[in-house]
């Protein structure tokens, strides 16, 4: 199997922002004032979602992405406000932000408390086509030991109001959710579905549109969902890693070898580990579980998915190359941020001002 028979989409998280980078509440009006279904409103005011279509290739999703950015900055410059790419708020926040007055996300707010409260965070999911949902649980099983390394790759939020010293403060922030972090290891679709049924029962969801892991099944479409990413600082870094999720999914299908027996609690460690220095870091090797840097990981993923990626491998070396010569989403915000230790410059950075 090649990456090109299976579907792609993607959806990216925004923060909405001021002239002065400080959050905006106009999310929701963005949102209705966006044409057709390709735009929503978030869990925040300060938020908005903007989704692609089905696709086939990076080069569609790359065209898709870039328009859709395109339109909700020009969107919110005619209100005099700018779409912030980042996985946290960049500056200072004194205010607390309002939650969008949808009746699910006012009983999220109820029933959750300060989780709902204090988390504005923005994201970047990947839905994959399946055949079906226990296909779906063996993709998540074999995929899930390179988590670490797809983080890395679009790491975008090291401030949150200071520099968190972290790559993806993201990700520690979205942790906070009883059903976020790396899925366990499944013996099959019926252990995933007892134990969704399980948190359920207990209330750690609220419903099955909380399955917050990293990797999920989807409950809207027939797709295995992938949630480890900040939103990326460029749509060319979106699509990079859109496309290496499609290759690991491919990957996967093709393989007959049982899943890597990794722990979720060493999993769950070295995820810290990536999200603390990013791709300029190390973790544990995903196959050799030694300390390698995550430069190397990549390298070795790109090597591993050549066989499926068919034409999708010049624009993975490509894109893997732009990263490496640009630095990701952290690195620039850092860099921005050191030529004057001002943190509107981050903001000015990210929002091409």
């Amino acid at each position: 199997m090649t990456t090109g028979q299976l579907t792609l989409g993607v959806e990216e998280e925004f923060l909405l922002v001021g002239t002065d980078g400080l959050l905006s509440r106009y999310g929701p009006e963005i949102a209705d004032a966006s044409e057709g279904e390709h735009v929503e409103a978030e869990l925040k005011t300060c938020q908005v979602e903007a989704i692609t279509s089905v696709c086939r290739t990076p080069e569609e999703v790359l065209t898709e992405l870039t328009a859709m950015r395109a339109e909700l900055s020009e969107a919110a410059v005619r209100r005099g406000l700018r779409i912030l790419p980042s996985g946290c708020p960049v500056m200072p926040e004194t205010e607390q932000q309002e939650i969008t007055p949808n009746p699910r996300y006012l009983r999220m707010a109820d029933w959750f408390g300060a989780t709902v409260r204090s988390v504005a965070t923005c994201g970047c999911h990947v839905h994959v086509g399946i055949p079906d949902r226990e296909t779906g649980v063996r993709i998540i099983n074999q995929t899930r030991p390179w988590l670490p390394v797809l983080l890395t790759i679009t790491a975008n939020s090291p401030f949150d109001g200071a520099d968190t010293g972290y790559a993806s403060w993201r990700y520690q922030e979205w942790s906070r959710w009883p059903s976020a972090g790396a899925p366990p290891l499944f013996s099959g679709l019926d252990e995933y579905e007892s134990t969704v049924d399980s948190m359920l029962r207990c209330g750690a969801l609220m419903d099955r549109a909380m399955i917050y892991w990293d990797i999920r099944l989807s409950e809207r479409h027939p797709t295995v969902e992938f949630r480890i990413s900040d939103v990326a600082v460029t749509a060319t870094h979106a699509t990079l890693f859109a496309t290496l999720v499609r290759g690991l999914v491919a990957h996967a299908l093709d393989t007959a070898a049982p899943p890597p027996q990794l722990p979720q609690t060493i999993l769950r460690a070295n995820l810290w580990r990536a999200s603390r220095e990013g791709l300029s870091g190390s973790a544990l090797h995903p196959v050799t579980g030694e300390m390698t840097p995550v430069q190397s990981q990549l390298d070795d993923l790109v090597e591993l998915l050549a066989p499926v990626l068919g034409e999708d491998l010049e624009f993975v070396k490509a894109g893997v190359a732009h990263l490496r010569e640009r630095g990701t989403g952290a690195a620039r915000q850092r860099a921005a941020y050191n030529r004057r230790g001002e943190l509107i410059d981050v903001v000015d950075a990210l929002t091409g001002k």
